[in-house]
C-alpha cells in the first residue's frame, strides 16, 4: 500500500508498506536532525509563583515556548557548503497560535524554539492584542522555497515569515500579527546563511536589551532581499507590559537552579594565581588607599570601610599588603576559601534568568605572547599583570520550563554565549568551565585560544586544561544580588565599592612587546605590530579592574 498527503501548511507526509521504497523516499525529503536534550532530565522544581509553569503571562497575552518542529523544506545554495531548513512548530497549546516559521542550519542539531501566544481576553482595549494578517507578500523564492511576509493590518506588527513549498499564498488563520503598542523594535543578531546575492536570513533579538528592558525575542527569522541587514527592520518583537516578571525564580527556585546547573570550573594545572574569597582578601592585609595619602588602611572582612556608591573617579583604589611575603602569599589566593557570587537578574523580557556568577583572583599574571606559525612562547615579564581579577560567566535558563538555554563565557573585554548543545557537562547538567592561566577567562573546552588573529596562531595565549584544581560552584557560591525580588537577598558592603580593586601602575610594557617583534622574521612583524595596535591598553601597564556591580553587564547585557 502506498499513498502521499499534502496538508494546507505546505508540509508532506507519506506512508507506505513498502520499505525499499520508505528509504528511497527518505532520502528525496528534507532529513530532520535529531533534537538536542540535556544529559539528564529536568527535576521538579519547588512551586511558587510562575516560573517553570509553560505559561508566562506578559500584560495583555500569555505565552509559551514550543521546541517541536517538522520540516517544511530545505534549500542549499549554489557554491555553498551549507543548507537551511525551514521549520514549522507543532504541538501547540490549545488556544495558542503562532507568529511565524522557525529556520537553522540543516546539519546542525536541532535547537530553537519559537513562541506562541493566546489572549486571555482580560483587557478592555477596544483593539484586541491580536489579529490575523490581510494577506501576504512573496518576498524571495527559488525552486521549492517561497519565504513570504504578512501583511498586518494598520496598527498591527508582524513577528516573523511563513515558508510554504510553492506558490499558493498561505492561510491568513496561520499566524497572528500583533497591536503595535505591545511590540519592540529588533534587529538582526547572527546570519543563518546568505541562500542567494541578494537574500540573506537571520536571527533576531530585541534592538534593548538588558535588566530592565521589556523585549521579549520570539525566535523567529528574518529575510533580508536588500544589500544591508536593515536596521530598522518591518518584523518586530514582544513587549513585556507586565509590571510584575511573574515568571522570574523566587529564592528556593534560585538555589535549586544552583544546586543542579552549577558549573565544576577548572583552573590549568600550572596556575599559581588562583582565585580567594573576597573576604580572605581583606583579612590576609589588602590595603584601601585614597589619593594623595601615602598610608593604606585595613580593611575588614566585609569591607564597610570602603567607600560606598559614587563612580570609579580615580580617588580610591585597594592595593596587596605592603609586606613582601604577605603581597607573595596574597598573590597566590586561596582555593579553599573560594566563592561563587551570583547575580541573578530578568533577560529578555522576563522570559528567561541570567545566573551570572562572579569569581575572584586577587592577582592577574602576566600573559603569555605566541606565533604559532615559527612556535613561539614567550612569557612576559610584568605585561598583563594587575592586582584584583574579576571574571564571570552567565547561566541563561528558560523561564517556562527552567531549562538551561545557553552559557556566556566571558573572556577578558569580550566574550560569547556558548548554546548548551555545545557545552561540556560533568555531572548530570553541570556544566565544565574553563579559566585560562594567568588570566582567569572562561572557556568552553579545553585547549588554547589566542586573543588576536586565531587564524594566524598570533597573539595573547589563553591555555585552559583540567586539573585538580577546581571549584563546585553548585556547592560553594553566594547569592550577592537579586535586585527584582526586593529586599530578600542582602547586598554585601564589598559590592557597593564602585573603585578599582587594584593600582594603577604605569611602566613601558610597549617596549617590551617592541623587543619581541624585534626578535621576529621580516615577513611577519608588520602583523603582529597591527595586532599589538588593538591589545587593549591594560596590557602596557597595570590598572586594577572595577567589581562586579561597576561593569556594564551588571544592567546590561552580555557583550559578545
Amino acid at each position: 500500500m502506498f499513498g502521499f498527503e499534502s496538508s494546507s501548511s505546505s508540509s508532506c507526509y507519506c506512508w507506505c508498506s513498502d520499505p525499499d521504497v520508505v528509504a528511497e523516499l527518505d532520502n528525496l525529503l528534507p532529513q530532520q536532525p535529531k533534537p538536542f536534550s540535556l544529559p539528564e532530565p529536568l527535576p521538579q522544581w519547588p512551586q511558587g509563583q510562575g516560573f517553570a509553569t509553560g505559561v508566562i503571562n506578559i500584560g495583555e497575552l500569555e505565552v509559551a515556548m514550543v521546541k517541536d518542529f517538522e520540516v517544511i523544506t530545505s534549500y542549499t545554495p549554489k557554491k555553498s557548503k551549507n543548507s537551511i531548513t525551514f521549520y514549522k512548530p507543532v504541538s501547540i497549546p490549545d488556544g495558542f497560535i503562532t507568529f511565524g516559521h522557525y529556520s537553522q542550519i540543516t546539519n546542525e542539531q536541532l535547537r530553537g524554539y519559537v513562541l506562541v501566544a493566546r489572549d486571555p481576553g482580560t483587557t478592555d482595549s477596544e483593539s484586541p492584542p491580536l489579529s490575523s494578517p490581510l494577506g501576504y507578500d512573496l518576498i524571495w523564492n527559488s525552486s521549492n522555497v517561497y519565504i513570504w511576509q504578512p501583511v498586518p493590518p494598520d496598527g498591527y506588527r508582524a513577528l516573523g515569515f511563513i515558508v510554504t513549498i510553492d506558490e499558493t499564498e498561505p492561510d491568513v488563520e496561520e499566524v497572528r500579527c500583533v497591536r503595535d503598542d505591545i511590540t519592540e523594535n529588533c534587529q538582526v543578531d547572527d546570519v543563518i546563511l546568505e541562500i542567494s546575492s541578494s537574500c540573506k536570513v537571520w536571527n533576531t533579538k530585541a534592538c534593548k536589551t538588558g535588566m530592565f528592558c521589556k523585549g521579549v525575542t520570539v525566535g523567529t527569522f528574518f529575510c533580508s532581499t536588500g544589500s544591508g541587514s536593515n536596521d530598522e527592520l518591518d518584523i518586530c518583537c514582544l513587549r513585556n507590559t507586565n509590571p510584575n516578571f511573574e515568571a522570574m525564580p523566587n529564592l528556593e527556585q534560585i538555589n535549586a537552579l544552583i544546586e543542579h546547573y552549577g558549573p565544576t570550573v577548572y583552573f590549568h594545572p600550572d596556575e599559581v594565581y588562583l582565585p580567594s574569597s573576597v573576604p580572605w582578601f581583606f583579612e590576609n592585609g589588602a590595603l584601601l588607599f585614597k589619593k594623595g595619602k601615602s598610608d593604606g588602611i585595613s580593611i575588614d572582612c566585609n569591607g564597610s570601610v570602603l567607600p560606598r556608591g559614587g563612580k570609579n573617579d580615580g580617588e580610591f583604589w585597594l592595593d596587596l599588603p605592603e609586606d613582601e611575603n604577605d603581597d607573595t602569599f596574597v598573590k597566590h589566593g586561596n582555593l579553599e576559601s573560594a566563592e561563587l557570587y551570583v547575580h541573578v537578574k530578568p533577560a529578555l523580557g522576563g522570559t528567561f534568568t541570567d545566573i551570572a556568577m562572579w569569581i575572584f583572583c586577587p592577582f592577574n599574571g602576566p600573559v603569555t605572547f605566541t606565533v604559532e606559525v615559527l612556535n613561539v612562547n614567550i612569557e612576559m615579564n610584568r605585561v598583563g599583570e594587575h592586582v584584583g581579577d574579576w571574571e564571570h560567566f552567565t547561566l541563561r535558563i528558560s523561564n517556562f520550563n527552567g531549562e538551561l538555554w545557553s552559557v556566556y563565557f566571558s573572556e577578558h573585554s569580550g566574550g560569547e554565549w556558548v548554546d548548551a548543545s555545545n557545552i561540556e557537562f560533568i555531572e548530570g547538567n553541570k556544566p565544565i568551565v574553563y579559566s585560562s592561566k594567568c588570566g582567569h577567562a572562561s572557556f568552553p573546552n579545553a585547549g588554547t585560544y589566542i586573543q588576536g588573529s586565531s587564524k594566524l596562531g598570533i597573539g595573547i595565549k589563553n591555555d585552559v586544561d583540567k586539573s585538580d584544581m577546581f571549584i563546585d560552584a553548585s556547592k560553594r557560591y553566594q547569592i550577592i544580588a537579586a535586585e527584582y525580588l526586593g529586599n530578600v537577598v542582602l547586598e554585601p558592603d564589598w559590592l557597593q565599592y564602585m573603585r578599582e580593586w587594584g593600582p594603577t601602575v604605569l611602566y613601558d610594557g610597549r617596549s617590551e612587546l617592541e623587543k619581541l617583534i624585534s626578535h621576529l622574521p621580516f615577513f611577519i612583524r608588520l602583523t603582529v605590530e597591527t595586532l599589538i595596535d588593538l591589545f587593549p591598553v591594560e596590557l602596557y601597564g597595570e590598572e586594577g579592574p572595577t567589581g562586579p556591580k561597576e561593569k556594564d553587564n551588571w544592567y546590561g547585557d552580555e557583550r559578545c
